[in-house]
């Protein structure tokens, strides 16, 4: 998806407004007793506070796998191969000033102690218990395709 792309939306009056997309990847890494991380917003981002699958921007000329494994590898200091990435499901979002599209992707086998590098805080969750933990909208969604997925 080019940096360029955009949505179009209709406002209240009708009027068509057009939103840049940003493609963001977002990883959901499973633990082998079937728990998921999620990683809480650092303060002074937008959405501080609240928790979101790991992961990030995809920059211009970069697949979403291979921008996955750079931001696990920035924010987690792990190690991931793209052929451990299984694709999930995606997320569609319009914010205020943007529209989002964020894949996601399963991820059972990583290399290295994770460490959280950009994250005040990092949580194992069951699935069951997701919706406990406040995410940013386009992140709630996934919840229950997570949730019947790994019970």
């Amino acid at each position: 998806m080019s940096p360029q792309a955009t949505k179009i939306s209709e406002n209240a009056a009708g009027k068509q407004k057009a939103f840049p997309i940003t493609l963001v990847v977002s990883a959901a890494l499973v633990d082998s007793d079937g728990r998921v991380l999620i990683c809480k917003r650092p303060d002074g981002k937008s959405l501080a506070g609240l928790w979101e699958f790991p992961g990030g921007k995809v920059e211009p000329d970069e697949s979403p796998e291979a921008a996955l494994v750079r931001e696990l590898k920035e924010e987690l200091h792990i190690t991931v191969c793209e052929s451990c990435l299984s694709p999930f499901t995606f997320a569609s979002h319009t914010y205020e000033h943007f529209h989002l599209l964020m894949p996601l992707f399963l991820c059972r086998k990583w290399e290295g102690e994770m460490k959280p590098i950009e994250h005040p805080e990092i949580a194992w969750v069951r699935a069951s218990r997701l919706s406990r933990y406040p995410m940013p909208p386009a992140d709630a969604p996934m919840i229950p395709l997570l949730r019947d997925l790994l019970g």
